[in-house]
This record gives C-alpha cells, sequence and structure tokens, in this order.
C-alpha cells in the first residue's frame, strides 16, 4: 500500500507528493515559539493549590504538563520503547494491522487531509495504532500487536495506573468547577468511551512540507498523552500563533477535550493543536482517551448557567457528535461549533 511506504524504514530518504500538505497547511517552522510557560501542575501540591493551578491550565491554556503523577518512569519508558519496536517492524509483521479507517479497534492507519482543489488525500508523516482500553477487563489487549512480545503487557499495565490518574483527574477538574468531585465521573455513565492511540513519527527530510498530524481538537474529555523527552513536536494555537511544548522530564501532557469544552459552557477550552517532523529524530507518543458513553447526552453543566452565562450549546448525543464528526472527514473539523446556539455553523 503506498500510504505505507516507509513503513518498514525508519529512516526514508525522499518525500513524494503524496505527503506535501498544501501551502495553507504548511506548518513555517521558521515562525515558532517555544511556550515556556505552559503550567506545570505538581500533584504533591497541597489541594486547594492543586486545584487553582488546574482551573487556570484548563481556562487559559487547555493545557499542562503533569508532575509527580505517580505513574513510574521506568513503565513510562518501556511503553514508548515497546510502541516504536512495533513500528520499526518490517511491513510484513504488520500488514494485517493496516485499515484505511480510522477508529478501527487494533488496527493501524494514517491520517490524511483533502486538497480542497485536486481533492486528492495528502498523506500525514506518521503512523497510529488505534485501539480501545479497560481499567480492568484486560481482554482489551486481545487486539494489540503480540509483536514484540512484551507489548501487551507493558500497554496493559500502564492502562491500569492511567485509569487511576484519570480518575483522580476528573476529580480534581469537577472541583475547579465548583461541583462534587464525582461529578464528571458520573457523566461519563455506565460505559464511558475509553481508547487509546500509539503515534510514530519517522524523521523526514523536508518537515517544513509536511504534518505529522494536522490542526485538531481531541474530541473526548480529557486527553493523558507520554511522549518521548528532548523531542519536541506536539505544538498548539494560542492567540493566533502556534508555539511548540518542550516536554518537562517526567512529565505527562494533559488537555481539555470538546466535551469538557462543551460541558464547562466554554469556560475551559478545547484547543487546536498538531505534531510537526523533524528532519534526525523520530518522536513516539501514547495518547490515552476518556469520553461520555455514546448514548449519554451532553450539554452545558445546569449547575454553570444563570441569566449572565446562558448556554452556548444545544444537547446532543455523542452518537450524534460523531455523524458530525465523521460528514467532516479530511476537513479542520469544527464538530463541537456545530452544535453551538446561534454559531450558524449547523445552518
Amino acid at each position: 500500500m503506498t500510504t505505507f511506504q516507509w513503513a518498514n524504514d525508519p529512516n526514508p530518504l525522499s518525500i513524494t507528493p503524496k505527503f506535501i500538505v498544501p501551502d495553507e497547511n504548511k506548518p513555517n517552522l521558521t515562525n515558532i515559539s517555544h511556550l515556556d510557560s505552559i503550567p506545570i501542575v505538581d500533584m504533591n501540591n497541597d489541594h486547594e493549590v492543586l486545584i487553582h493551578d488546574i482551573s487556570r491550565a484548563c481556562e487559559e491554556y487547555g493545557f499542562f504538563q503533569l508532575i509527580n503523577h505517580g505513574i513510574p518512569k521506568d513503565l513510562c519508558e518501556n511503553v514508548l520503547e515497546v510502541i516504536t519496536e512495533f513500528f520499526h517492524l518490517p511491513y510484513e509483521d504488520k500488514v494485517d494491522m493496516l485499515s484505511v479507517t480510522h477508529m478501527e479497534d487494533g488496527k493501524l492507519f494514517k491520517y490524511y487531509i483533502k486538497d480542497e482543489k485536486t481533492k486528492e488525500k495528502i498523506f500525514m508523516w506518521g503512523e497510529a495504532l488505534f485501539h480501545t482500553w479497560h481499567p480492568v477487563d484486560v481482554r482489551f489487549v486481545q487486539n494489540l500487536p503480540t509483536i514484540p512480545p512484551s507489548y501487551r503487557k507493558v500497554v496493559a499495565t500502564y492502562i491500569k495506573e492511567v485509569a487511576s490518574l484519570i480518575t483522580q483527574l476528573l476529580s480534581l477538574i469537577s472541583q475547579s468547577l465548583g461541583l462534587d468531585e464525582d461529578y464528571l465521573q458520573r457523566r461519563l455513565g455506565e460505559n464511558p468511551k475509553r481508547t487509546a492511540q500509539a503515534n510514530y513519527y519517522p524523521p523526514c527530510p523536508n518537515p517544513d512540507l509536511t504534518l505529522g498530524l494536522r490542526d485538531h481538537t481531541d474530541i473526548n474529555i480529557l486527553t493523558i498523552l507520554l511522549a518521548d523527552e528532548g523531542v519536541t513536536g506536539l505544538q498548539v494555537l494560542k492567540a493566533e500563533k502556534w508555539f511548540e511544548i518542550d516536554p518537562v522530564p517526567g512529565a505527562l501532557i494533559v488537555n481539555v477535550a470538546d466535551q469538557l469544552q462543551v460541558l464547562s459552557n466554554d469556560k475551559y477550552k478545547s484547543v487546536q493543536h498538531r505534531a510537526v517532523t523533524n528532519d534526525t529524530k523520530k518522536r513516539t507518543s501514547f495518547a490515552v482517551f476518556i469520553g461520555p458513553e455514546e448514548h449519554g447526552f451532553v450539554g452545558p453543566i445546569q449547575e454553570l448557567l444563570d441569566e449572565n452565562n446562558p448556554p452556548k450549546y444545544r444537547n446532543y448525543t455523542i452518537d450524534e457528535f460523531m455523524r458530525e464528526y465523521r460528514n467532516q472527514e479530511g476537513k479542520r473539523r469544527m464538530v463541537k461549533e456545530f452544535f453551538k446556539i446561534d454559531s450558524g455553523v449547523n445552518k
């Protein structure tokens, strides 16, 4: 398959037109700033300080780096190592996992954008392995790679740790909004949408011509990202300018996703972000997502509304949200905006 033409070569020598994004999508890497001031949230801080720091980060940035999160450093390192080993496998060892469909459990795929002029698909310079997860039922590993042999065990161990951390963060975020500490956990429903994605971005000979992942917002409630230390690539949009996040050693990157922005009635921000490449280093990351169950309703939290803060979104189900998400395939998605009251987007 041409979409995976460099799958068995971590150091490709050339870039083809299939990966060259239109001019309006090119990253312009000479005009990028480093966002040194992205909030760093320390889980060891006093409770009130912790609540304040999370509130500020979610409201002003939509991103923060979490330190002293309790997940062992060697486990985090092992996760990135087995993911890298997997993506470095020969094409023949991965061919049965390839898919052209995003969000197919246990499958490899490539993101793409559509050139508005030619209508051609332009593929991103990266591969992703998507799968579901569960905090207790480890049968989800049956859809994970069997090579390397340690992949399933390492990822399952990490997921168990992250699941506990997500519960803590949802409680802290609930409190930061002035709600009961179990509010967001209850809003997830009995069968929350639990997904994860391993990402691999090989070195690219012409980073200015392509993207690892186009600009987007995450579609669930919260994202926990584990990424290589010492390798930049994640960029966030703030005040209409792209900033590069420098990973703090030992930190996890946490970001607000669309459903939390809607629930908070725009108090907390799900911001545009993207992945870029470089010409010398590969970058590996592992994102864990949590979101509401498919048939549950999402809309601004009633307790946060009053005459000075009326609802900015109509209620909808995740089913409705995902239908609109699929309708915007290949474009810069503006899905939550579709459900804004009097926005004009859905007219």
